[in-house]
């Protein structure tokens, strides 16, 4: 990523604050991991500062939050102000809950107004984009891809008023040639998953992420932020590369993408 920091840095995903599946951290669990990293000399950066580079603090650590539930607003704003952290949440355009003739996809639950994106927004937390319907990026064609990626960013920036370089995939799906199109798009740098820690030299379309999940506890949030306790994870998730790289292959070989 540039001039990125030299050390490996922990890219934290988090997805609900409070809600009820199995990606949800409740209210607690979370105050609890932020007063960890503020404990243990932590400094919470966002996803845009990580991915620029340059000069950065002590230990930093990047929290990110997918979707833009509701819950965000309610919960998670409240508790990253008290411990006086920032943060990047990555939002699907066309699940916000007044997108009106925007609307796309089937959200899981409660998701914020436009409003409150703004208001996010103006109280320094950075806000990105997720895909404007939360599709599967990698098994859209392209004419499709190019007009999920472009709508999103658009939408967003219209109603933050500033520009918006950063994104995260759906799913954490992607491919060389979704990629290619993020960057045609206007996005400098990507969010993956891969449960790893964000190395310098790492690609800046691809930045990795560790999990943070209902059942997280805080010996199992110690290793997160050191990119361990993942080994099950990175077995499926390349698994499943070869899965999806093939699915998308057949499809067009039938015509269907």
């Amino acid at each position: 990523m540039g001039d990125a920091p030299s050390a490996p840095v922990p890219v934290l995903m988090y997805h609900s604050i409070g809600g009820s599946d199995r990606l949800a951290v409740r209210p607690e669990a979370f105050a609890e991991q932020l007063a960890y990293l503020r404990d243990t000399g932590r400094t919470p950066i966002t996803f845009g500062e990580l991915a620029e580079g340059g000069r950065a603090p002590v230990r930093p650590v990047v929290i990110t939050f997918d979707d833009g539930y509701a819950d965000f607003h309610e919960r998670a704003l409240p508790l990253l102000d008290r411990f006086g952290f920032r943060a990047t949440v990555f939002v699907t355009t066309g699940w916000i809950r007044d997108a009106g003739p925007y609307a796309a996809g089937r959200p899981l639950g409660r998701t914020l107004s436009w409003s409150q994106v703004a208001e996010i927004a103006s109280c320094g937390i950075e806000v990105g984009g997720h895909g404007h319907s939360h599709a599967e990026l990698d098994q859209l064609r392209d004419a499709v891809l190019r007009t999920e990626l472009l709508r999103s960013r658009r939408l967003l920036e219209d109603r933050v008023g500033r520009a918006v370089t950063t994104m995260a995939y759906p799913y954490g799906y992607s491919s060389e040639r979704v990629r290619r199109a993020v960057r045609a798009a206007g996005y400098d740098a990507a969010c993956a998953v891969a449960n790893a820690l964000a190395a310098d030299g790492a690609d800046r379309l691809a930045v990795p992420r560790v999990t943070v999940r209902a059942g997280t506890s805080i010996a199992a949030f110690e290793r997160a932020l050191r990119g361990r306790g993942f080994l099950v994870d990175h077995a499926l998730t390349k698994g499943y590369a070869v899965v999806r790289r093939s699915r998308y292959a057949v499809r067009r070989l039938r015509g269907t993408v």
